[in-house]
């Protein structure tokens, strides 16, 4: 398109060129003949004589210098025309030549602006990426900094108990040294005065053979005193420490070696103090609440209490009495919520250490407890006691503490409006059950507060008195028992099959 309209230029103006050409050229013969003509009829007509003719040629030659000239300048108008237009063709040429470049130009400025504005897109999206990235990084060392400057806290507290434990097991030490110095020493005269005693029960023995001999009364030994009752040895005692006191005021050692002789006489009788109660054992647990028993790891093995929790706990009691049928504990309690399947597990399962158990608040935070003493097959008072506070928590098994911690979801609340199930782990709400996790054996008198219970409260359960005060939920709460589960109504634990 564009070569075409250079073309009609260089058409138009080579037209514009070639008439005035074709023009001087058909003008330039007519008017040397026009010339010719005037000369000729002016030489024709005049007969002059010299001087007239002068005159006519100078015109003439006037004439044809101004010929010349307007021939020389037409030529010359013409060279500047014909150099104009080629000027002009080289102009248009380059116009059109630069008129492609620029849109050249263009083209690779549209692809490079184009290529520019994706690779400004992509290292946005990489920048917001490397912020976020940078974000969670920070988070993480936010947290592994907090992570260490607790750690580090708690080992400094760690290293101050341990010196004070140190130094208070050197005082021990040298304590239980001079007490094992001082029983030596009182040992050694216990020996001596008891080696004296002998001597003066011979001594009393002979004297009173020949006293018998001779038909004398004599005193009693000692001996002779213990066996013919307590009474008589106290009379005699009450003389020698008399005797003792006139005859050995200035030896203190022979009073001490008196008591002790004394206490060597003295012999067992009715007031003599009665050996500390033992725990006897669940058997004689009674009037308990029915108690629950799960035969099998069977899934259809549930217990479902309702309502559960109905407002948040920040602090959790949990007892029961538990007797298991195998050797692993399984799952004795379960609250899932819709957000949180384990805010609330007490479970093991066969994988674990026989006897340990998860106990977890708010998954995946969890304590592992060890319940060996419920190996046994027996039936055992377990009592779990939890608190938001320092995240403290205690676990008492027949009335003894066995474990306590703390930095246990400290600060951490327990939401209410979950599902609370028995026998059972929930991976859903109120079901998804694994036989795995299953509880094998008998639950009764199980309670849970929303407090944590003193020692006192919890050695009065253990002991088969009353509930302490204030527990949310117990056996009385439960509304579904489902497949082989039995109710059995025992007078004593110990009667239970």
């Amino acid at each position: 398109m564009r070569q075409t309209q250079g073309t009609k230029r260089q058409t138009s103006a080579s037209a514009s060129v070639c008439p005035s050409m074709r023009c001087l050229k058909k003008t330039l013969p007519f008017l040397l003949i026009f010339v010719s003509l005037n000369v000729h009829r002016t030489l024709s007509q005049e007969a002059h004589p010299a001087r007239q003719r002068k005159p006519f040629f100078e015109r003439l030659r006037r004439l044809e210098e101004q010929f010349q000239r307007f021939q020389q300048v037409t030529l010359t108008h013409l060279q500047n025309i014909a150099n104009n237009y080629n000027v002009y063709y080289n102009m248009d040429v380059r116009f059109q030549s630069l008129v492609e470049q620029s849109q050249a130009v263009a083209l690779a400025m549209n692809q490079s602006q184009t290529a520019i504005q994706g690779d400004v897109a992509h290292l946005k999206t990489w920048y917001r990426k490397s912020q976020r990235r940078s974000r969670k990084v920070d988070a993480r060392l936010q947290a592994l900094d907090l992570s260490l400057s607790t750690k580090s806290r708690q080992w400094v507290e760690k290293e101050g108990e341990q010196k004070a434990q140190r130094e208070a097991i050197a005082s021990l030490a040298l304590s239980v040294q001079a007490l094992q110095d001082a029983l030596a020493s009182l040992t050694q005269q216990v020996h001596s005065q008891g080696a004296r005693l002998a001597a003066l029960e011979g001594q009393t023995q002979r004297a009173t053979s020949g006293t018998l001999a001779l038909g004398l009364t004599t005193a009693p030994t000692p001996t002779q005193l213990a066996q013919r009752g307590p009474g008589s040895l106290q009379l005699w005692r009450d003389r020698q420490v008399a005797k003792s006191s006139s005859q050995h005021r200035s030896s203190p050692h022979d009073v001490t070696v008196h008591v002790q002789e004394m206490q060597k006489f003295h012999t067992p009788s009715s007031h003599q103090a009665a050996p500390p109660r033992t725990y006897q054992g669940p058997g004689n647990i009674c009037n308990t609440d029915p108690v629950l028993i799960f035969p099998n790891t069977s899934t259809e093995n549930v217990v479902f209490l309702n309502p559960g929790f109905l407002i948040p706990l920040r602090a959790l009691s949990f007892c029961s009495w538990v007797r298991m049928a195998t050797s692993h504990l399984g799952t004795l309690l379960s609250y899932a919520t819709k957000d949180n399947d384990n805010k609330l597990v007490l479970h093991g399962r066969d994988s674990l250490v026989p006897g340990s158990i998860h106990f977890v608040i708010g998954d995946p935070d969890f304590r592992e407890l060890s319940l060996k003493p419920l190996l046994d097959g027996q039936w055992h008072h377990i009592c779990i006691i939890w608190t938001s506070v320092e995240g403290k928590y205690w676990l008492h098994i027949d009335r003894r503490l066995v474990a306590t911690g703390s930095r246990f979801r400290e600060g951490y609340e327990i939401p209410p409006g979950g599902s609370l199930v028995l026998g059972q782990e929930q991976d859903t709400v109120g079901g998804e059950f694994d036989s795995s996790e299953a509880f094998v054996g008998s639950i009764s008198g199980l309670a849970i507060w929303d407090r944590a219970l003193l020692p006192g409260e919890v050695a009065d359960l253990a002991s088969g008195k009353e509930l302490p005060t204030g527990a949310i939920l117990t056996l009385t709460n439960v509304t579904s028992v489902g497949g082989f589960v039995q109710r059995a109504k025992c007078t004593c634990l110990e009667q239970c099959p």
